[in-house]
């Protein structure tokens, strides 16, 4: 891989350029790496790969099948594939890594 170290303001430049929330700033097999800043209301569905969210900045609500938590800086959220899931409440300055991986329908245990 010859972009294998990306620094966040690589990926906070690039972000919105597209109009798209979400900017992926590495992929490599099934993996890609993402950041992603909703405006507003998270809109996403659920994906075919399971992920995993590691909260940069703000704070917030996040539901997933149907359980909300709250959120804050420095949380990990793991989400399989297919499930419904999504910020429901954050703060203006929340935007967070997102991590795909693995085949679609994820991952079995």
């Amino acid at each position: 891989m010859k972009d294998w170290l990306r620094p966040l303001s690589f990926l906070r430049d690039n972000l919105g350029k597209d109009g798209k929330n979400f900017f992926t700033g590495m992929a490599h097999g099934t993996m890609t790496v993402e950041i992603f800043k909703p405006v507003g209301r998270d809109l996403q569905q659920p994906h075919a790969q399971d992920e995993l969210y590691i909260v940069i900045a703000g704070t917030g609500i996040f539901s997933k099948a149907g359980e909300a938590r709250p959120f804050a800086p420095g949380d990990l959220i793991f989400v399989e594939a297919g499930l419904e899931h999504r910020f429901e409440t954050f703060t203006e300055d929340f935007e967070t890594w997102v991590i795909f991986w693995g085949p679609q329908g994820g991952e079995k245990s």
